[in-house]
């Protein structure tokens, strides 16, 4: 059965298969931005165990990350399974399913330089397959200079594979496995690719590849960029663990054998099926 939602018409569905990405304008309800924010702000205060965070408890200059939690945190799973954007992502990719990945908070205080490197996630994830997308939602308005996203439009069809890296640039880690061709630099050459960016409304949703290359600057702004990511499989994927992938789910975590499909409920539960009785 061919998914659909009402948001995604064929032309923003064109547009995703073409450039790799692209913004659905109020996707999420106003409803779950307040709930989001509240939630970021207790993580913030206490967190959690799949943490990054660069400058624990400082109000400014501060990049901090927070994944893994849909299944103890009450806002973000009901957020997973109530809120369309598994639907979106399946009717963006053309799969009759989207199983969750995992949930990836994302924090940028005001005036935090880090920038968030170029890079692909297909490398950095135990999957392989076309029908993987993130679906990134702000609590706020946010420009690309208070660090939203920007991608070089069309990558995810380069059939590239780039090695990954952690972000605060360290070599040993469980990136330092994977052999092969690093991520290009196109901060240092922006004039060389066709970068598109996006600016964000509350509640817009930029829905991208898992195969695409993005980034985003520092957050030079006065407010905190708070937003919530969700990463989704299609059809298509199938269980790929590999050296340099990361290691919060393993093979020994799941019954799934390398080349199966990810029918795993504990781990990749099912959110949205066109199957499905309505």
């Amino acid at each position: 059965m061919t998914p659909s939602h009402p948001k995604v018409t064929e032309e923003i569905r064109e547009t995703y298969i073409t450039d790799g990405v692209v913004k659905l304008p109020g996707a999420v309800s106003d409803d779950w931005l307040p709930q989001i924010a509240a939630m970021a702000e207790a993580e913030l205060a206490a967190p959690g165990q799949w943490v990054t965070d660069t400058n624990p408890g400082a109000q400014t200059n501060r990049l901090f990350t927070s994944r893994y939690r849909w299944k103890t945190d009450p806002v973000i799973n009901r957020y997973v399974f109530e809120s369309g954007v598994a639907q979106m992502a399946a009717a963006l990719m053309g799969s009759s399913t989207a199983r969750l990945y995992f949930d990836h908070l994302l924090v940028k205080e005001p005036r935090t330089e880090a920038p968030t490197p170029w890079h692909q996630d297909i490398p950095y994830w135990p999957f392989w397959g076309k029908q993987i997308c993130s679906a990134w939602v702000s609590v706020s308005e946010v420009t690309v200079a208070e660090s939203s996203l920007e991608f070089v439009r069309g990558s995810h069809a380069w059939e590239s594979y780039f090695a990954p890296e952690l972000f605060d640039g360290s070599k040993k880690n469980w990136t330092s496995d994977f052999e092969g061709e690093p991520a290009p630099d196109v901060a240092a050459a922006r004039d060389d690719y066709d970068i598109v960016g996006f600016d964000v409304e509350p509640g817009d949703v930029i829905f991208f590849s898992a195969w695409i290359l993005h980034g985003s600057p520092g957050n030079a702004g006065d407010k905190r960029r708070t937003a919530l990511s969700t990463r989704w499989l299609g059809d298509d994927v199938t269980w790929y663990p590999h050296p340099g992938s990361d290691p919060t789910v393993t093979d020994e975590d799941t019954e799934v054998q390398s080349g199966e499909y990810p029918d795993d409920d504990t781990h990749f539960p099912l959110i949205y099926s066109a199957l499905a009785p309505t």
